[in-house]
């Protein structure tokens, strides 16, 4: 029996015994949990942390469902000729060929231009822990302006006072003979010290649109 079902046993094993305040909660509670179980399909979660960025993986989709970082190079212009994606060992993830000859661009999630401090920490985004089959419309327009909207905003706050958060969401099947599944969007939230943005966007081409059209918060 997995951790999420022993504790759903025992959250409601104990129901009797605790106040209406208390049982309100810990309904929401497993509401909370049962739409995260049925966004995952109950598949195994692996989380990763690297010095850069943290990473829950979904090996059964091979693709990322969260990651976190910080902008840490907002100024940088270190040279990014020459990287490319590569897998890493003991990690089924995505792979080159589930982005031939398709729609589907190999989308950083913590964007390489907000770690170009040097080539070294630069090539550590170029990770498919850290990449998503995302739409070329959506991966070079909005996202990409998005992106840049968040280095501008750590060159206001400093590096590492950025923080984003992403969210991967599959809400529909939609695999590809190569065996990864397509995400149906993303959820992004950028905090500085003073506010916070929320931004969800389809995984479709939504080229030619403002990025500022995809918040939601």
């Amino acid at each position: 029996m997995n951790c999420t079902k022993k504790l759903i046993l025992k959250l409601k094993k104990n129901m009797k015994k605790i106040d209406s305040v208390s049982k309100f909660l810990i309904i929401a509670l497993l509401y909370l949990i049962s739409i995260f179980t049925f966004t995952v399909s109950g598949q195994e979660l692996k989380t990763i942390e690297t010095d850069i960025f943290k990473v829950v993986y979904v090996e059964k989709y091979q693709q990322p469902l969260l990651i976190w970082y910080n902008v840490k190079c907002p100024f940088g212009d270190a040279d990014r000729a020459g990287l490319d994606f590569y897998e890493v060992e003991g990690i089924i993830t995505s792979n080159d060929d589930d982005y031939k000859d398709n729609v589907w661009d190999k989308g950083h999630l913590a964007p390489a231009a907000d770690f170009n401090c040097d080539r070294e920490t630069l090539k550590k985004t170029f990770s498919y822990l850290n990449c998503v089959l995302q739409h070329k419309g959506l991966n070079r327009g909005p996202w990409k302006e998005l992106e840049r909207f968040e280095r501008d905003l750590a060159k206001v706050y400093f590096p590492e006072k950025v923080k984003v958060k992403i969210e991967v969401l599959f809400q529909e099947e939609n695999w590809l003979p190569t065996g990864a599944l397509v995400p149906s969007g993303f959820k992004k939230t950028i905090t500085t010290p003073q506010n916070e943005w929320v931004f969800e966007f389809p995984n479709k081409d939504v080229s030619g649109k403002d990025w500022s059209n995809f918040e939601i918060k």
